[in-house]
């Protein structure tokens, strides 16, 4: 009886850890990256594949737009550009589905403004 009691309580206790582990979010991303003609830092408070959003603060340089890309080089994988929306001066936030599954993406920035355009590049790394 005493090894069927344990027993159920460790299946309970291996359930519990396994949805909080599932449950806990990712480290947020926080990256600055810096080219010719502007500065950018990208924030991406819960890095998971899906729909996600994603802050850009535009550090140096007046872009009057930005948008984003991601690219997984080693599985082949693309995204369509998402359009990011300004709602402050210089702060932009795109919403979209930039990652398809978990792993290392490279998460392009293009930025255009008065001086110019500009691509930019983080790396990003994504979890469930």
């Amino acid at each position: 009886m005493k090894a069927v009691l344990a027993a159920g309580v460790l299946v309970v206790a291996g359930a519990v850890v396994f949805v909080i582990g599932r449950s806990a979010s990712a480290d947020p991303i926080n990256v600055t990256t810096t080219g010719t003609r502007y500065a950018a830092t990208v924030l991406i408070e819960d890095p998971h594949p899906g729909r996600v959003a994603v802050q850009v603060e535009v550090g140096k340089g007046d872009a009057d737009s930005v948008a984003l890309s991601a690219v997984m080089a080693d599985m082949g994988h693309s995204t369509p550009e998402v359009t990011a929306t300004e709602r402050q001066p210089g702060r932009f936030v795109a919403e979209g589905e930039l990652f398809s599954m978990s792993g290392v993406w490279e998460l392009s920035i293009r930025l255009d403004g008065p001086a110019g355009e500009e691509q930019l590049a983080v790396k990003a790394l994504i979890t469930d």
